[in-house]
């Protein structure tokens, strides 16, 4: 059975719940005020929340995380999701899916952070502790997280496919270049944990506007950070990119692999803006402005 995003109700998420946990059937069910794309998450009461895969890519997600993230939260100076039961397919949907203790805070957004220095700061210190935490029997890149932590180079048929499509938008011999020098900064370092979408999204602020949790470690796993540099030139600029890039204990190298990553998305995205989005597409476009920028400082 095919089940949709839209599909998934509260109503669909009730019966779930009274069928394999009846310990929580009386709790309401309520979607929350900002939900992702891999998985369609609501409120289970005040204290739990659940999350339901929106397609079978993120299902193999839903054990890693159980399985995982127990192992990481005592090690990490932020909270993160505790995983409290695992649900069957049933009742029409065809997936397992997760209930966790619900972790209070905002998304980041520009308009939220009180100071960006100090949340570039803060999010550095917290990969620099994931990046600590002993990578033994980690996941390892692959169809779990879309091989983040794996060389860009899976992606390189898509990037030259958005090469061609962009010819005319952006600077593509730039971001030939930029991508380019991504696959020759070959990563042979020791696997190391990374979050890989650290992304205001999955990021929580407090009610001062500071960071507090660390969310969806759906994308985890062991191998390359370069992953988790992209949000240097997605959300941070000026003085918060600067801390940021002084604080993440990488390398140069690392560095140039993160922007072939963080090209690589962009410019995907903005393929498919142009057609739908014109207003979200030229916000992209200033995000691969960032990038080359950087690209040439770095030079």
């Amino acid at each position: 059975m095919l089940v949709k995003k839209a599909d998934i109700t509260p109503e669909l998420v009730s019966r779930l719940v009274a069928t394999q946990f009846p310990q929580w059937a009386e709790l309401p069910v309520r979607p929350v005020d900002v939900d992702g794309w891999d998985n369609a998450t609501f409120r289970l009461g005040e204290r739990m929340s659940v999350r339901l895969p929106s397609s079978q890519a993120y299902v193999e997600q839903v054990e890693k995380e159980h399985r995982w993230l127990p192992i990481l939260a005592p090690q990490l100076p932020l909270p993160v999701p505790e995983p409290l039961a695992v649900g069957e397919p049933g009742c029409g949907f065809p997936r397992p899916w997760s209930v966790y203790r619900w972790i209070e805070g905002r998304t980041a957004a520009a308009a939220t952070v009180a100071n960006p220095a100090e949340f570039a700061a803060d999010l550095a210190g917290f990969l620099a502790a994931l990046y600590k935490v002993d990578p033994s029997g980690g996941p390892l890149p692959g169809t779990h997280n879309f091989f983040r932590g794996g060389s860009p180079a899976h992606y390189d048929a898509e990037t030259r496919a958005a090469l061609a499509a962009l010819r005319g938008q952006i600077d593509t011999s730039l971001a030939e270049q930029v991508w380019e020098e991504a696959l020759a900064a070959r990563w042979d370092g020791r696997p190391v944990w990374f979050h890989g979408d650290a992304q205001p999204g999955n990021l929580l602020l407090d009610p001062s506007g500071r960071l507090s949790a660390v969310i969806d470690f759906g994308t985890s796993g062991i191998g390359d950070p370069a992953c988790d540099t992209t949000i240097a030139w997605t959300f941070l600029s000026g003085e918060s990119q600067r801390v940021f890039k002084q604080r993440l204990p990488v390398d140069e190298a690392t560095w140039t692999r993160g922007r072939g990553w963080a090209v690589w998305k962009a410019m995907i995205v903005l393929v498919e803006q142009l057609g739908t989005d014109p207003g979200e597409a030229e916000l992209t476009k200033n995000v691969i402005g960032r990038i080359f920028a950087d690209h040439r400082d770095a030079r």
